[in-house]
């Protein structure tokens, strides 16, 4: 069948699978949402408040699902609105195609009203991008870019559709949905090497971040974890993939990680690390970092194979693949010695744990966790509530944590609260704190008009919470531009909106206004006030090791 352009863009959408895209209209990709009307039955688009919403909603959509996010927007302004949620998604390694519209071909490079070089742009933050440069080559390149998102290491893709090249048609064949790239696992020598090195350790530890989870090798690792009787930790991107109630599960480790997990690396002799790339957050000073350990990095990614941290093995392959060869060549583990260790470290951890009563961050998450069920979403923005949501809420389900870790976006967490939500069907929680809900808050006017089932626990210090604490700590309490003194009542601001919202002050008034929260229809906003001298333990010291890991600080600060 002869097609428009803009037809043949939406039909290979369908034909890939593509069943809610989230975007905003403009003058060079109208003909496009035109073709968004005409399919609008087999295709829904959510109109958001700002095109950042809406990368960061198909970026919350491609996490909790493990399915490409599909993104639209309109040249110039609209294009570069999307910048930083790419870049999120990129450094995260999150499946995105975005899409967005140009100016005619023959004005490209004029300067032409809301012309921009997006592809230049995006160039540095995208796995590939594209100019269309005839009608003919659209539906193969848009194939071709979802092939991309979701092979190898996942992460964005960009497709730049000229005006003219949505106005032009051709014939338009449907195929079947694409596939993949073929997985393939290290290679045998690797993995043989690895084994030796793995029997002959004593104190093993495993390690694992994403990467694990888009290769769905959770029961791998499992496996694993019995073979070599062995602790399981995970970065801030690995929460969810394990069980956080597994009895072998220690938590996230690094800079705000937990003390047994944090700890237990520390001491192991061998380190098997899996979809992991080793930044800075997890390691602290490198050459201190884990100096009696062995690590074998497993990594489908071979760029980040020794490019932070030198391993003794290194193998480039798929982790679930790698892991099911190389599980038969392990012996079996039994070392109560390296299990009494780490049952040593678990209450050492038991004992730096923040045990106060009254309104703590600690409290406000454990409150949290009475109402989350076995496959609730949470989205967290970034700063200090992200690192509290991390440490203590408990997920029993892969997919179900989303919190930008590479790029550390404030402002994601409402966009990608209502991609997982419409992603899952489920009722879906955002963590967020009064600083980044202030970049993100627009989106409030999404979630109502979409009807969106939404707990948001705001967290409200009335500061810059993690960027004060540095400064408390680090550079004498010089609270430069970190107070934030703002006279918003997000209680009113989000009825506004047309939301509902209760503020609590209490424990007692917390678990009120959560239970009013889960039992509503929409979005409910739970105002969660907290002292604004609240730390996020443990913490490691920039620059440097365990050795300097801070567990207590003293809260008189004023």
């Amino acid at each position: 069948m002869r097609l428009s352009g803009a037809d043949i863009l939406v039909r290979t959408l369908i034909e890939q699978g593509c069943d809610v895209v989230f975007g905003y209209p403009g003058g060079q990709i109208i003909n496009v949402y035109d073709s968004l009307h005409k399919y609008r039955n087999e295709l829904k688009h959510v109109l958001t408040a700002h095109e950042q919403g809406a990368a960061h909603a198909a970026d919350g959509y491609a996490r909790a699902t493990g399915k490409v996010g599909v993104v639209i927007a309109t040249s110039g302004p609209g294009a570069t609105n999307l910048v930083t949620g790419i870049a999120t998604a990129y450094l995260d390694s999150v499946p995105l195609v975005a899409i967005t519209g140009n100016v005619p071909t023959g004005q490209l490079g004029t300067d032409s009203f809301q012309e921009i070089d997006i592809t230049g742009i995006t160039l540095p933050i995208t796995k590939h991008n594209y100019v269309i440069g005839s009608v003919e080559e659209l539906a193969d390149t848009v194939r071709e870019a979802f092939r991309l998102a979701v092979s190898g290491r996942p992460g964005p893709v960009l497709v730049d559709i000229p005006k003219d090249i949505q106005i032009a048609s051709c014939e338009y064949v449907p195929q079947t949905p694409i596939q993949r790239e073929e997985r393939f696992p290290a290679k045998e020598k690797r993995i043989l090497q690895a084994a030796e090195c793995i029997n002959a350790s004593r104190r093993p530890f495993l390690y694992f971040g994403g990467g694990l989870i888009n290769s769905d090798a959770e029961a791998e690792l499992l496996a694993l974890a019995e073979k070599l009787d062995a602790p399981i930790g995970c970065s801030l991107m690995g929460i969810s993939g394990v069980d956080s109630d597994h009895p072998r599960f220690l938590g996230m480790q690094g800079m705000h990680g937990h003390y047994a997990s944090s700890m237990a690396m520390h001491h192991a002799d061998c380190i098997l690390s899996l979809g992991v790339r080793f930044n800075d957050r997890v390691t602290g000073n490198r050459a201190k970092f884990a100096t009696n350990a062995k690590i074998i990095h497993i990594d489908v990614d071979g760029a980040e194979l020794a490019k932070n941290i030198e391993p003794a093995h290194a193998l480039r392959g798929d982790v679930k693949l790698t892991l099911q060869q190389l599980l038969p060549l392990l012996n079996q583990k039994d070392d109560p010695e390296w299990r009494q260790t780490v049952a040593r470290l678990r209450e050492e951890e038991q004992q730096t744990l923040d045990h106060r009563d009254g309104m703590t961050p600690r409290n406000a998450m454990l409150a949290l966790n009475r109402y989350l069920g076995e496959n609730t979403p949470v989205a967290t923005d970034v700063g200090q509530h992200q690192m509290w949501a991390a440490q203590n809420l408990r997920f029993h389900r892969p997919r179900r944590f989303i919190s930008s870790g590479g790029l550390g976006t404030m402002g994601f967490g409402m966009g990608a609260a209502i991609g997982a939500q419409m992603a899952t069907g489920e009722r879906t929680v955002l963590v967020t704190g009064d600083g980044s809900f202030g970049m993100c808050l627009n989106e409030l006017a999404t979630a109502v008009s979409q009807r969106l089932p939404l707990v948001i626990l705001l967290l409200n210090n009335g500061v810059l919470g993690m960027v004060r604490q540095w400064q408390t700590l680090f550079f004498d309490k010089h609270y430069s531009n970190t107070i934030l003194d703002r006279k918003t009542d997000f209680v009113l601001l989000a009825r506004a909106f047309g939301a509902e919202g209760r503020r609590a002050e209490t424990p007692e008034q917390l678990d009120e206004a959560l239970r009013e929260a889960f039992a509503s229809d929409g979005p409910f906003l739970v105002e969660c006030m907290i002292d604004k001298d609240e730390f996020v333990l443990p913490m490691l010291p920039p620059g440097g090791s365990m050795d300097d890991i801070i567990v207590q600080i003293e809260r008189t600060v004023k």
